[in-house]
């Protein structure tokens, strides 16, 4: 059995570089995986491939700059989801 099996995990930065191997390998021990991205076109794209790989997860545009749409990202995740677990706070600004 997965590590991570039903634990719900919000990457944030989810949707390229570091933060899409983050959810990659999160969903690959089984957790339930939140792609929360300012991009959320990438987002998207990176909740469908793991969905596709058989992972239960969700896209959610955030950004996590703003404490309205963070406290918008975690209330998504916990509706859809019933909780949250953990959080893998990825985002950055260059």
């Amino acid at each position: 059995m997965a590590r991570l099996q039903d634990r719900v995990v919000i990457v944030t930065g989810g949707a390229q570089g570091i933060g899409r191997a983050y959810c990659q390998g999160l969903a690959s021990e089984g957790a339930k995986v939140v792609v929360a991205d300012i991009d959320e076109q990438r987002a998207v794209k990176v909740a469908r491939e793991l969905q596709e790989q058989g992972a239960q997860s969700m896209a959610v545009a955030a950004d996590v700059a703003r404490a309205d749409l963070a406290m918008d990202m975690a209330n998504a995740a916990a509706s859809r989801f019933g909780r949250i677990d953990g959080l893998v706070n990825n985002a950055a600004m260059f």
